[in-house]
């Protein structure tokens, strides 16, 4: 059984509450306690881009960022210039945005 408990924040030494139902949650996925408070871990996800894992993060994260490196290549299927968010390596067929959405309807049926 979990019971409340105050935990000290790494970033601004602040307490927070640690609920015993907070505290389930973890332990059913098998997460370790947190090290920072509610506030910090919001700032801190905002900083770095998103968070959660998953697709696009806890909501506020998908998309491309502005920042990200983009690259130049032919697409494999309509010949014509393409820009992709990854370095081609030449073993695979890299596609325009819409032969990849070609291709991707296709192998879906």
């Amino acid at each position: 059984m979990f019971q409340d408990r105050n935990i000290g924040c790494v970033e601004c030494s602040q307490e927070f509450v640690f609920s015993a139902d907070d505290q389930q949650y973890h332990s059913e996925r098998g997460y370790s306690d947190p090290k920072r408070c509610p506030s910090c871990r919001a700032a801190r996800r905002s900083q770095s881009g998103g968070g959660g894992g998953g697709y696009g993060g806890g909501g506020g994260g998908g998309g491309f960022r502005s920042d990200r490196p983009m690259f130049t290549t032919t697409c494999a299927q309509c010949g014509q210039e393409a820009q992709v968010p990854f370095e081609p390596r030449g073993d695979r067929p890299v596609y325009c945005n819409s032969c990849f959405s070609q291709q991707r309807q296709s192998s879906s049926y």
